[in-house]
């Protein structure tokens, strides 16, 4: 007897607007068959000399003890990063298994200077780890074109997200469900309860909360939509609950224009709409924030410029350390405080234009004023960030970064920042200088 494919029957059910849409479990060939395997490597050198004259009082005294052993956090570290990825059984109902073990060994970091770049891990005294290690594992289901997946994993999603900007990437623990049966539309749905931090050690330390050191939601679900339908419009619609403290919507959309041979020009739009709810557990919330950066490309040049606003009496904050989209979240600030409005000019160059590729230049400005903290809940979670009345700050970032092309080092990345950050006493954020240096070594293939 012959069968019907699970793409025939969507495409009885659907009518013809599913006819370009192949489902993905008709390809799949089996456990082992797909399966791959990537290996890591990276080296993370981080080096921050604070300076304390313009720091708020509440930052100031959040950051005392660590401070009174030393204004210099220097922490280098080596980080390996293992990954499994299964392939999905074949049938109407494909199964598969996702696992990671990530592990970071200190380099040199002593003298009181490690702990607060936040690369190492540490104990319960605030000391670095000599070695610090966590794994998990993700079970996954997929039908046609849906798939769920439930354990400890990586999302990557404008309201919570994860992040890998220091030596170990952040996870989180929970259900995440991607479903891409519609043309040029993925659809997203998932519940969350906990998120583990970049150098954390155990599971059960809760969520990753940025800004308010209130207590703790017990649970953050999301769902959210993609869609490119429209030629050069990359446009996402989300909605997020983080239990009894906020809930927060989402709207972005990115758009390039091309304008001759070699040009473009592309516009990156980011809106965040967060309201109290629930236990309001950080206190009363009311914000709206937004970022717009423009940006021309000719060749292998791009000039940006960018504005971005804060429309409440409280930060902007998220849940986990990559769930912010926002243009002028940079390095070392995210110019992220109650009422700031910061602007932004940034250039890029890439050398593949003159002959090298891999090759990368950056460098941007941003300058954040009109912070009014006055006005906050006096009860409420980011009291104690002490801003003031009339708060102003600004930040400089460069980097270059080269990757190996070809050869035995194909893809061995060398990446090298310097930032520096200064600010008045109105604003929360610490002044700073860092040069941050990462080499990274991948490897991977099919089992």
């Amino acid at each position: 007897m012959k069968t019907l494919s699970t793409h025939t029957l969507l495409l009885a059910l659907g009518g013809q607007s599913l006819l370009a849409l192949a489902s993905e479990q008709d390809t799949a060939k089996g456990f082992i068959e797909d399966s791959q395997w990537s290996l890591l490597n990276r080296s993370l050198y981080d080096r921050r000399d604070y300076e304390h004259g313009s720091l708020s009082n509440g930052a100031r005294n959040a950051f005392k003890p660590r401070a009174e052993r030393s204004d210099l956090a220097e922490e280098w570290a080596y980080g390996l990063m293992a990954d499994f990825t299964s392939g999905y059984t074949a049938g109407t109902v494909g199964m598969g298994l996702d696992a990671h073990v990530y592990s970071g060994w200190e380099l040199d970091s002593g003298g009181g200077r490690a702990g607060k770049a936040r690369v190492l891990g540490v104990d319960n005294d605030g000391h670095p780890k000599d070695e610090f290690s966590r794994g998990g594992a993700v079970a996954k289901l997929r039908f046609s074109s849906t798939e769920l997946r439930y354990g400890e994993q990586r999302v990557k999603t404008p309201v919570f997200g994860s992040s890998d900007s220091r030596l170990l990437p952040e996870t989180a623990t929970g259900w995440l469900l991607t479903s891409r049966e519609l043309p040029a539309t993925t659809l997203y749905g998932g519940h969350f309860n906990e998120s583990t931090d970049r150098n954390a050690t155990s599971h059960d330390q809760g969520f990753v909360v940025n800004y308010s050191n209130g207590k703790q939601g017990d649970s953050f679900d999301l769902v959210g939509v993609r869609n490119t339908a429209v030629k050069g419009l990359n446009a996402s619609l989300f909605s997020a609950d983080y239990a009894d403290t906020w809930r927060q919507h989402y709207l972005g959309a990115v758009y390039t224009q091309p304008l001759a041979e070699g040009q473009d020009l592309i516009f990156d739009l980011n809106l965040y709409r967060t309201q109290d709810t629930g236990k309001a557990l950080s206190g009363r919330i009311d914000n709206t924030t937004w970022s717009l950066l423009s940006t021309y490309k000719l060749g292998a040049h791009s000039f940006g410029l960018g504005y971005q606003k804060v429309d409440g009496d409280t930060p902007f904050d998220y849940v986990t350390r990559g769930a912010i989209y926002l243009s002028n979240a940079v390095a070392l600030s995210d110019f992220n405080a109650p009422q700031e409005a910061s602007w932004q000019a940034r250039y890029d160059l890439n050398m593949a234009g003159y002959g090298i590729p891999g090759l990368t230049f950056g460098a941007l400005y941003v300058r954040g004023s009109g912070i009014d903290g006055t006005h906050m809940d006096p009860n409420g979670g980011y009291k104690w960030l002490g801003y003031g009345q009339g708060g102003k700050h600004w930040e400089r970032d460069l980097q270059a970064k080269y990757v190996v092309q070809s050869g035995v080092a194909k893809n061995l990345a060398f990446s090298l920042r310097h930032a520096v950050h200064r600010g008045n006493a109105a604003q929360a954020e610490l002044d700073a200088n860092q040069i941050r240096l990462a080499i990274e070594y991948p490897l991977g293939g099919k089992f």
